[in-house]
């Protein structure tokens, strides 16, 4: 992996990125972790080490809401063809199904109007309640924050438990994932990457996603905080489900096997010459990942067994950063690099 090496340090050094942690797994024969550059305070530069955490952004619907909804359907509690209505009685569309949700094809607006983190919004929930729908349920695909956002309420409404303890309890602690979690303690703060400069000072330790922040930080769409060699425990369990018994494999498989415009149930599938997904043209048809806003990722090729987890805190810079540029480049490396 010299020349995936080369190419990170590269744009640490040329100021595309302020650093990162890389994790390449490849079943267990093979595997490269490094961590490169650093972040800042506001008065003085911290190297980031394999075990800096980093807010994951949008990586939290599929760490946390999709196997929060898997476990509850695996349970019986949850049918992915029921209406949305049926867990949520104020939500005004019938129509919409849980499943709609998950492939982001409910027809709900992808956000809310923007509003800085400062600012006040009590009604959040009721704002999403309230939107209509831009199509009719499955016939067109929009990315969507609001759908996922009301899939963690369902899960909470129907499992009874907070966001945060039901998936800590059935998937973070099966996992042995001990540094994911929402809304990191004071005693994290040095281990947790640094994100965007808001107000003449950097967001350290709190969630960057505004919607969240505004939700107190856990939320079906963002809030959570995880290392690298956490997600890289994640990815395990999605290509080998059979080792751990928290949903059974033919349910995870599910989630991939019939993609609509490169979204399964969750994640964004490869599949579609035509719709070429962050990973780059060339990894191979049935590959998985997300994305993240903060600049985070995570892709799973699972004929191969290959993983790859890459965390940067690429908003530290700003918002108009070069990381969706540099994601395809990165995992079409690896994989040549993993063949050659």
């Amino acid at each position: 992996m010299d020349k995936v090496d080369r190419l990170v340090e590269g744009w640490v050094r040329d100021g595309h990125l302020p650093g990162a942690v890389l994790d390449i797994t490849v079943s267990n024969r093979f595997r490269f972790q490094k961590s490169y550059g650093s972040y800042s305070d506001g008065t003085r530069e911290h190297p980031i080490h394999l075990n800096t955490m980093f807010d994951i952004a949008s990586l939290t619907k599929v760490t946390v809401t999709l196997p929060a909804i898997l476990v509850l359907v695996a349970k019986g509690k949850l049918s992915l063809d029921s209406s949305v209505q049926a867990y949520l009685p104020a939500f005004r569309h019938p129509q919409v199904t849980l499943r709609h949700l998950l492939i982001h094809a409910s027809g709900l607006p992808p956000d809310l109007p923007y509003l800085p983190r400062k600012a006040a919004r009590p009604s959040l929930i009721d704002e999403i309640l309230a939107q209509e729908l831009l199509f009719q349920p499955g016939k067109d695909k929009l990315y969507s924050d609001l759908g996922m956002i009301l899939l963690g309420i369902i899960v909470e409404r129907v499992s009874g438990e907070p966001l945060d303890r039901f998936v800590k309890q059935h998937v973070f602690d099966p996992l042995v994932m001990r540094h994911t979690v929402f809304n990191p303690g004071s005693e994290l703060r040095d281990r947790i990457a640094a994100t965007e400069q808001v107000d003449r000072a950097y967001v350290i330790g709190e969630v960057h996603d505004e919607k969240s922040f505004h939700l107190g930080g856990v939320t079906g769409s963002a809030g959570l905080f995880a290392t690298a060699d956490d997600l890289a425990r994640y990815a395990a369990w999605w290509l080998q489900p059979e080792h751990w018994d928290i949903v059974p494999p033919s349910l995870m498989r599910e989630t991939t096997a019939a993609p609509i415009r490169g979204r399964g149930l969750g994640w964004e599938v490869k599949h579609d010459p035509t719709n070429v997904p962050s990973c780059g043209e060339s990894w191979p048809t049935g590959s998985f990942g997300h994305t993240g806003f903060t600049g985070t990722s995570l892709w799973i090729e699972p004929e191969q067994g290959i993983s790859v987890v890459f965390l940067t805190n690429a908003v530290h810079l700003g918002r108009n950063n070069k990381i969706r540029e540099l994601r395809p480049i990165l995992h079409e490396t690896v994989l040549s690099s993993y063949l050659s």
